[in-house]
């Protein structure tokens, strides 16, 4: 159909072109009269007359062929659809709609609040990093104050003196295990000698040093006056 538009545009553009060309030959083929002034401005008009027809010739061939193909391109672009064989036939139900989901698929995930939604409006940065210094400042003066203080303990050994060689070391030094306080074992102990037959009780302790005081202790120890005439502390020695 295209082709037949074309075709036919082109018969019609050169059936138009020869009138144009025979109305030049007729005009150049008659008799020129006697160059004057008055021929001149004659030839002048009819030259400017003959121009004006063949810009309207020009301007209908292109106004024709612009319509032709506009013709053209609007039957290749609409085919005429062709009817199925069960038009006739009485449309069934329409299909039912899905279900509207009634939650969004982002529901699934739960990623816990996030740090901006517990952040003032109009906060500024620099006013979001002081905050959060803070509060994690705050956490670890918290953290601290929950943990238990490390218990502080102390290894001390003791010299403790008998009154002269007659006094039973043994029995002192049962009574010098029988001493209970909150935060004091007993450890080994040996007889060092002092001299002139007399020997003393060497006793390793270990204490705690916030629930046992060594005066304390010296004060208790001194207490069996029976067996005990001094104690003198040997070593102290933080562990």
């Amino acid at each position: 159909l295209g082709a037949f538009f074309s075709s036919k545009a082109v018969v019609s553009t050169q059936s138009t072109g020869e009138a144009a060309r025979g109305f030049i030959r007729a005009n150049l083929e008659r008799k020129t009269p006697e160059t004057t002034l008055e021929t001149l401005q004659e030839r002048a008009t009819r030259l400017e007359t003959s121009n004006v027809t063949l810009r309207n010739l020009v301007a209908n061939l292109t106004k024709q062929i612009e319509n032709l193909e506009a013709k053209a391109s609007i039957t290749v672009a609409c085919p005429v659809p062709s009817v199925p064989v069960n038009a006739s036939k009485p449309a069934g139900k329409p299909a039912a709609k899905p279900a509207k989901k009634e939650e969004s698929d982002d529901d699934d995930f739960d990623f816990g609040e996030s740090d901006e939604d517990d952040a003032p409006k109009g906060e500024s940065e620099m006013q979001k990093m002081k905050r959060l210094a803070a509060e994690k400042k705050a956490a670890d003066a918290a953290a601290k104050k929950d943990k238990p203080a490390p218990v502080l303990k102390s290894n001390v050994v003791l010299d403790i003196k008998p009154w002269d060689d007659e006094t039973d070391l043994q029995a002192m030094e049962k009574a010098v295990r029988a001493i209970k306080m909150d935060g004091l074992t007993w450890g080994d102990s040996k007889l060092v000698e002092i001299g002139f037959g007399i020997k003393k009780l060497r006793i390793s302790t270990c204490i705690i040093d916030e629930l046992v005081g060594l005066y304390d202790l010296e004060d208790n120890i001194t207490e069996l006056e029976d067996y005990v005439q001094s104690v003198d502390i040997v070593s102290h020695n933080k562990i």
